[in-house]
């Protein structure tokens, strides 16, 4: 897995510009506009933001889309198009801002963390969005298609978002930022199951390499993840009057979700600690047995050692009766070698009854 990939805001550009440097890291624009009410639904595609201004007149929702990473230029004509403040511009531009909530005179700008697993690789993207009475922009560095659920949700002439404002449309985009880590989590998990049988059958540096990976992604996921429930929080507390008290009780639940994602997380993070302890004893576990094993082949020796040794001493026999006087006997080498069985046997034995290996 891939640490993540983000940009951020260059040391000593003034606040409220435009870096320039920026540029470079620029991708295509990609401008989608959805003008919807509980009659109609218009779905525009490749447009322009001078082709927007005009639905952003009419009494219906406005949902303008715009994919890739913008210029300096482009994303100021943006700007003066759609009337956002260069400040709220600066954090579209320079992308991998902490999420937050930020109220504007006539719209709010919020920040998101939109984490995306694709090929074990994990990635944060950043979603930015200018929710006003009647229209609603979005910012993604990601692939439009990334948004397509909620786009399938409003093709429903049945659909409840079909009959609600702006603010019901922030609140489903929201909630399917915040949807999106469950899977990524749950990524997490199958790999760390998989880790845990596999360090439980053999503990190896391949093992541990693992472990340490997704330590340290999970680290980073719990840092653009775990502001998020406090921007959901602001949303309920400031009571803006852009949101609607019904669309109010949804991002109670928006919240809760918030509160499980960091549940998870905390849970995968403990496991992660767990592991790496089960890690450190499996490695303490298996030494253990190694020394054992050599500890009893070298006890076993220690005796027969001392036999040898006794008798690999060049005492005369003829110079007295007690000079090894097994040296005389036709069949002393048998017996000395069946004694030192004996013993190896006897030892083995007694580490068996004793459970020592």
């Amino acid at each position: 897995m891939a640490l993540f990939n983000k940009r951020y805001h260059p040391a000593g550009t003034a606040p409220g510009t435009l870096s320039k440097e920026r540029s470079a890291d620029a991708k295509p624009l990609r401008i989608q506009l959805i003008d919807y009410d509980s009659a109609e639904l218009t779905i525009l595609d490749n447009m322009t933001a001078e082709k927007c201004g005009p639905y952003l007149e009419r009494e219906t929702v406005t949902w303008i889309n715009v994919e890739g990473q913008p210029t300096e230029g482009a994303l100021r004509e943006l700007g003066a198009s759609f009337g956002l403040h260069s400040l709220a511009l600066e954090d579209v531009l320079n992308t991998g801002q902490r999420p937050k909530a930020q109220a504007f005179p006539d719209y709010l700008f919020i920040i998101m963390s939109l984490p995306v697993m694709a090929e074990d690789q994990v990635n944060v993207h950043q979603l930015s969005l200018f929710v006003g009475d009647r229209f609603l922009i979005s910012f993604c560095e990601y692939e439009v298609t990334a948004l397509d659920p909620i786009l399938d949700r409003l093709k429903l002439a049945a659909s409840r978002m079909r009959s609600r404002g702006a603010d019901y449309l922030m609140y489903s985009l929201l909630d399917f930022v915040i949807d999106r880590a469950f899977p990524v989590l749950e990524t997490f998990g199958v790999q760390l199951e998989e880790i845990e049988e596999q360090i439980l059958d053999f503990a190896d540096k391949e093992s541990l390499g693992k472990i340490h990976q997704i330590r340290r992604e999970l680290i980073l996921l719990r840092r653009n993840l775990w502001p998020q429930r406090e921007v959901i929080n602001q949303l309920l507390r400031d009571e803006s009057p852009l949101i609607h008290e019904d669309t109010q009780l949804y991002l109670r639940d928006c919240y809760d979700h918030t509160v499980h994602v960091m549940d998870l997380l905390e849970t995968y993070r403990d496991m992660v600690a767990s592991m790496l302890e089960i890690y450190l004893s499996s490695v303490s576990n298996r030494m253990n047995d190694v020394m054992r094993v050599l500890t009893v082949i070298a006890t076993i020796f220690i005796p027969l050692t001392f036999i040898v040794g006794v008798y690999g001493m060049n005492f005369d026999r003829s110079a007295g009766p007690f000079s090894m006087p097994e040296l005389g006997q036709p069949l002393g080498y048998v017996f000395v070698w069946a004694a030192m069985l004996a013993i190896a046997v006897g030892m083995i034995l007694f580490f068996r009854s004793r459970k020592w290996f």
